[in-house]
């Protein structure tokens, strides 16, 4: 998949209780982009985008802000190549935290 890179982002701040996985689903799919994002038990949410790498160049800079009333402190953000494994772009959850 020539140009098409996943983006892994692990993303600090007031980011839970915020909407801030549901918005960041649906920038990535207006995007076109494939993935998923999950909130972790450490207060963080994780996210992977796979596609043309300067959608997913545009959808680091929208995870930067958020939606209202998210507070971002922190980005840790690695680059790979696009595997095609994602069918979507899910919302991932977990139970038990």
């Amino acid at each position: 998949m020539r140009d098409f890179a996943q983006l892994h982002l692990n993303i600090r701040g007031r980011v839970h209780g915020v909407f801030y996985r549901v918005s960041a689903r649906h920038e990535a799919l207006r995007l076109g982009l494939t993935g998923w994002v999950r909130n972790c038990p450490d207060g963080s949410v994780e996210l992977v985008a796979q596609g043309p790498r300067p959608l997913c160049e545009e959808l680091l800079r929208y995870c930067h802000e958020g939606p209202p009333g998210a507070r971002v402190d922190e980005i840790d953000v690695s680059w790979g190549e696009a595997s095609g494994e994602y069918a979507g772009f899910d919302v991932h959850y977990r139970g038990g935290w």
